[in-house]
């Protein structure tokens, strides 16, 4: 089942394909997703630091997936489509960002766990890290699950 959400999630979603973002880790209490570096991607061209609008959705890719994967775990005994159905219907319902230094370096990692899921709405928290393990920006995000 990880296996066919992680697939999905990289392969399905077309934004997600545009950023280049790899699935890192998953499992159904945290993920982690990498965002290599490239210049398409890049918000202050004087620094060449990422764009604001791509750490934030980064940020929230990794929030949702997460939540997502928690409403997956509490849909056991449920059918294959309608496992899809909850995934057709998360979305983001608030999302914090907080940019604590310039989005500089070869890649990126996103972590991300849930700090709670209920039948209805997930919480998550996020972190951005770059290659060298210097926080770049951190986040919370509320999803609707179910």
């Amino acid at each position: 089942m990880l296996q066919t959400a992680s697939r999905l999630y990289t392969e399905k979603i077309p934004f997600n394909k545009l950023l280049g973002i790899e699935v890192a880790s998953l499992s159904f209490e945290d993920v982690s997703i990498k965002l290599p570096f490239r210049d398409e991607l890049v918000g202050n061209y004087i620094r060449g630091s990422l764009h604001g609008g791509v750490v934030s959705a980064v940020l929230d890719l990794a929030g949702g997936l997460v939540a997502f994967l928690s409403a997956l775990k509490s849909a056991h005994g449920k059918t294959p489509e309608e496992k899809m159905e909850r995934l057709a219907r998360v979305g983001t319902i608030d999302l914090r960002a907080d940019y604590l230094r310039p989005g500089l370096g070869a890649h990126f990692l996103c972590s991300a766990y849930v700090l709670r899921a209920g039948n209805k709405v997930a919480v998550s928290r996020m972190e951005l890290v770059n290659d060298e393990g210097t926080v770049i920006a951190v986040g919370t995000g509320a999803y609707l699950v179910g």
